[in-house]
């Protein structure tokens, strides 16, 4: 059992060190020596656990999109009304990335760059069905336009990256007022 901890450990420590490494210097930075030295691990250990850096940074983003989708699906119902259900949704995933900005910083490279895979990246989209599932009720029920789902998400998701940004940069502090108007903002965005 002890073995099977430290196995984890070590793992946890490799996905930590990428993360960091990627976030201070981006995906060019994340040598596998360099993760391996801030993991406190052999070179040679990286690879028991991933085939090449692809796969570890793969892994990564679909640990961080677990994680991420976990603590955004946690509160919703099945009986709430969609836009309950979307701002509970809504509220939880910018917790999350206020919480987690050293993930969420990830998250928002993943989406702008090329360093994700295009299959890993489809299954990490897989994390977020429950979305999917409530705009297409509110589709059905006439209370959601009737458009892409990704264009959806790049008006009423998307921009919470920016406004996490603006935060960290302390232009725009994200209080609960300001929470309560971006949500509005973006309802208002895909709502009929």
């Amino acid at each position: 059992m002890a073995q099977l901890q430290k196995s984890i450990d070590k793992r946890t420590a490799l996905l930590k060190a990428t993360l960091s490494l990627v976030n201070n210097g981006g995906i060019q930075s994340a040598s596998m020596a360099k993760v391996a030295k801030i993991a406190n691990v052999s070179p040679a250990t990286i690879y028991l656990f991933f085939e090449n850096k692809q796969e570890l940074v793969n892994q990564l983003y679909l640990d961080v999109k677990g994680s991420f989708a976990e603590a955004a699906f946690r509160e919703q119902k099945s009986d709430d009304e969609v836009k309950k259900s979307f701002e509970k949704i809504w509220i939880a995933m910018a917790a999350f990335k206020l919480e987690h900005k050293e993930e969420a910083s990830f998250l928002s490279q993943c989406d702008n760059t090329p360093m994700i895979d295009e299959e890993t990246r489809q299954e990490g989209l897989k994390y977020l069905a429950p979305l999917f599932v409530l705009w297409s009720i509110g589709i059905k029920e006439g209370i959601i336009k009737d458009i892409s789902p990704y264009l959806l998400y790049a008006f009423s998701i998307y921009p919470m990256a920016f406004l996490m940004n603006m935060d960290n940069r302390a232009l725009c502090p994200l209080g609960e007022n300001v929470l309560k108007e971006a949500f509005q903002v973006a309802w208002d965005s895909i709502k009929v």
